[in-house]
């Protein structure tokens, strides 16, 4: 181990907060060796005890109502133009019937988004969690990324905050981390122009965080940024968490590194996809900056088993759920469907932890782990 990396582990060890500097240290080392030990050492010590060894997964449906979408993200290969081939938006029956046959087949979760479509904008949604809560009160509902917030706000002349109190008022009980992808300002405006700002985003869910609600946060990487913007973009969310954990309400539970997939997208012949390793050291390196968010996820919908397996040993303590019917990610190529719960706790038990199956705020669920349940809406 060089100087600087034994200084980092040394500062890591007393439980201190590594500085930008270190960071890049960090994600300049290949000795993927430390980086794992470093990241399993924060993640061990966070964990609660007798849950060292625990790996969360949860029983969840992904329900994208609408994918007509008016901005423009030069990475998103699901969004379409109104009037578009291919374009669709369900109608409230549609879309409350999945999420009422998702619970019935034991999901736990539904996780709704949509595109920028102002057909479907707070009306449409306030109507439909209403309807999915009036047929499946059980069902936790996590929705909305910051940036349909503020495209209902800017339809509606709400503020973020007015439009947040009404779609709790509706059902809303928690918000994903969608659309931070990366928050470099020269990143957003060459790939994303019509997204809004990091600073509103953020503090999007700060007002959320204000009403009790937790939330998630992403990182998408591989869009054209380096890793600087990488860093920058966790110590962000590293400021904003300290900001909302001193409200001792809301905050971010759950950071979730994320890798683009390029097929039938704008930006596929534009980029260097992100290679294997840096995905593991996005994780890694996450889980050590991060230190005042208790869960990193490794999303294996974008990762795969295999290397969402290899992500257990580098921080991550969730691999996410059945994430049943996802589009997005699909849509982009990532050929990753519907999984069983059984083969997700074997996926865990083969990297040598323990599955132990969640609720959305990672309260743990008392029903038998070893289920088949196959969720699926062909």
């Amino acid at each position: 181990m060089n100087s600087k990396l034994s200084l980092i582990a040394n500062k890591v060890y007393a439980d201190q907060r590594i500085s930008r500097e270190e960071a890049v240290d960090l994600y300049a080392s290949n000795d993927l060796a430390i980086l794992s030990k470093l990241a399993t050492y924060v993640r061990t010590k966070k964990a609660k005890e007798n849950y060292k060894k625990a790996v969360w997964w949860n029983t969840n449906l992904h329900l994208n109502p609408t994918n007509v979408c008016i901005g423009f993200c030069n990475f998103c290969a699901f969004a379409k133009r109104p009037n578009e081939e291919g374009a669709y938006t369900m109608t409230i029956d549609e879309a409350t019937q999945k999420a009422v046959r998702g619970y019935e087949l034991g999901a736990t979760e539904v996780h709704i988004v949509g595109g920028l479509n102002p057909k479907a904008a707070l009306p449409y949604y306030s109507e439909l969690l209403g309807s999915i809560k009036s047929k499946v009160p059980g069902l936790h509902i996590k929705a909305f990324t910051a940036v349909e917030i503020a495209f209902f706000a800017k339809l509606t002349k709400k503020t973020p905050s007015e439009v947040l109190a009404v779609l709790r008022e509706a059902g809303l009980d928690s918000m994903p981390g969608g659309g931070a992808e990366v928050f470099a300002k020269s990143v957003r405006d060459d790939t994303c122009p019509d997204k809004i700002p990091a600073e509103q985003w953020l503090s999007t869910h700060y007002e959320a965080h204000k009403q009790g609600l937790k939330t998630n946060a992403t990182m998408l990487a591989g869009i054209g940024e380096n890793f600087e913007d990488r860093i920058d973009h966790m110590l962000l969310l590293r400021e904003q968490q300290d900001r909302s954990l001193a409200l001792d309400s809301g905050c971010f539970q759950t950071f979730i590194p994320l890798s683009c997939h390029y097929e039938d997208t704008d930006i596929a012949d534009q980029v260097e996809p992100i290679t294997g390793i840096e995905q593991i050291k996005n994780i890694a390196i996450s889980r050590i900056v991060l230190d005042n968010f208790d869960h990193i996820k490794a999303y294996w919908v974008q990762l795969g088993h295999k290397m969402a397996q290899l992500a257990l040993h580098f921080g991550a303590d969730d691999i996410d759920g059945t994430v049943v019917d996802e589009k997005i990610t699909n849509a982009a190529g990532s050929g990753k469907k519907a999984t069983q719960a059984e083969i997700l706790q074997n996926l865990i038990r083969g990297a040598g932890f323990i599955p132990m199956e969640r609720d959305t705020l990672y309260n743990v669920l008392d029903r038998k782990n070893d289920r088949d349940l196959v969720l699926s809406f062909n």
